[in-house]
């Protein structure tokens, strides 16, 4: 049972307050985490840490990586590859570094 405290259920509200414009959104729960999906695309998904998978231009990477992300693991500590990143809880603590990142994953589905 989860309650108001679990941080992928405080980050998924988020997200869906940032998405709230966008008219093709769904949701799906998968591998513990709350995925995103922006016509028909995974765009980000909120972790159970509070931490969020953001999908990026494989281009893009290095300098989303300045900007506070890191690359994204599978199970294993496996690199998920350069189309994938983490943002911690930390680096999208305020609404507009939120906004910042799920535009990133947004974005993406332009890249495929």
């Amino acid at each position: 049972m989860t309650g108001p405290a679990d941080p992928r259920d405080a980050l998924s509200q988020r997200v869906r307050d940032v998405l709230a414009f966008h008219p093709n959104v769904r949701e799906v729960r998968m591998f513990g985490v709350q995925s995103f999906m922006v016509d028909g695309r995974l765009a980000v998904a909120a972790g159970r840490d509070g931490d969020l998978l953001v999908r990026t231009d494989p281009a893009d990477h290095d300098d989303l990586l300045r900007r506070g992300a890191v690359p994204a693991q599978m199970g294993g500590d496996r690199p998920m590859g350069r189309g994938w990143l983490t943002v911690p809880s930390l680096t999208i603590g305020d609404d507009a570094g939120l906004a910042f990142w799920v535009q990133v994953g947004i974005d993406s589905r332009r890249q495929a």
